[in-house]
């Protein structure tokens, strides 16, 4: 026991061992969540928002880009229409939609699901011939019903 300033008897307390980590306690997570509160509150203002209507879509593309493109979104913690949305509306003002950063992720996530196809490919792509005629069998037989 140690005495306080006002003479009173004070318990002290165990002394915690000094944190090898930098952080503190939780170390790295305890940062990212200050500056997630600290991203979080610069965002838009309500009332700079757009409201528009969105309809859901059956899109095929090729899986490995499908999978690039969710990865990379999950990791911005976006969903895919979110992030497909930004990309168009980017592309349809002759902007790039992604920073020198954002290119290394697609660059790593690109090479983690084995997608080595590039914008040359872009009007290349085709589906193997029994895909082809299995999807037209499918929309024969819906427009029979």
């Amino acid at each position: 026991m140690r005495r306080g300033g006002s003479g009173g008897v004070r318990q002290s307390l165990p002394s915690a061992p000094a944190s090898p980590k930098p952080f503190g306690l939780l170390g790295p997570a305890r940062l990212a969540l200050r500056v997630l509160s600290w991203y979080i509150g610069t965002t838009m203002a309500e009332s700079s928002r757009l409201v528009v209507e969105r309809v859901q879509t059956g899109v095929r593309m090729e899986k490995r880009l499908l999978k690039v493109l969710k990865g990379f979104a999950a990791y911005h913690d976006l969903t895919l229409g979110d992030l497909l949305e930004g990309i168009v509306l980017h592309a349809f003002d002759g902007k790039t939609p992604f920073s020198q950063g954002s290119l290394h992720q697609i660059k790593e996530l690109k090479r983690f699901y084995g997608l080595e196809l590039d914008s040359s490919a872009s009007h290349r792509l085709r589906e193997p011939r029994y895909a082809e005629s299995s999807h037209k069998k499918e929309s024969s037989k819906a427009r029979r019903s």
